[in-house]
This record gives C-alpha cells, structure tokens and sequence, in this order.
C-alpha cells in the first residue's frame, strides 16, 4: 500500500488547512486510516481516524476543530482542521491498516506533511 499525502502548510492561527491522503496498492476494503502527528521533541500520537464503514475517532485536543471524512471510491482519507492552533504544529503523517475480523493488519504510512500554525 501506498500513501500519498498532500495539503500542509503555513497558516496564521485560527486560519483553515484541509489534508488529503490517497491510498493505492492492494487494499484492503476493510480498513482504517488515518492522521497522526509528531512535534518536534514528541511522541507520535494519533490526532484522527476513520474506519473503512464510516466510524470516526478524534483525539481530545482537536475534537469540535477538526474533522476527518473519506471516499472509500477513491481510497482518499481527509482531515478538515479549522481554528488552528500553535500547538497544531507538527509533522501529520496519513496512516493506512486494514482490519481482519477485528485484528488490526500492518500499519501502512505516508511521508509527512508539515503543518505550521504561526503569525
């Protein structure tokens, strides 16, 4: 599986970025994917995902900004992320899984995105 990723960049706070990452290769149609992000100094963590039937999952601290969506037609997972914030900042990498019967397959990831949230 491949993951291609696009739609980072520097935005002032409280400004809008959406990102978009296409899968291709053999998928899997049930599946997960997702965003994660790593600032400099932290840990990788998981800032959104979505199941392959339309589950959506978010972590706290983007809950009610930013909101993640998908094209099952199209492979392509995005994240809508409004009322950016400073500590947004961080590398976003897409992630991809597929899911067996409830087991979570390989993590499949993308080249990160750099997003900066900066005036």
């Amino acid at each position: 599986v491949q993951l291609q990723a696009s739609g980072g960049g520097l935005v002032q706070p409280g400004g809008s970025l959406r990102l978009s990452c296409a899968a291709s290769g053999s998928i899997f149609s049930i599946n997960v994917m997702g965003w994660y992000r790593q600032a400099p100094g932290k840990q990788r963590e998981l800032v959104a995902d979505i199941t392959s039937g339309g589950k959506p999952k978010y972590t706290d601290s983007v809950k009610g900004r930013f909101t993640i969506s998908r094209d099952n037609a199209k492979n392509t997972v995005y994240l809508q992320m409004n009322s950016l914030k400073p500590e947004d900042t961080a590398v976003y990498y897409c992630n991809f899984a597929p899911n067996y019967s409830g087991r979570r397959g390989m993590d499949y990831w993308g080249k990160g995105t750099l997003v900066t949230v900066s005036s």
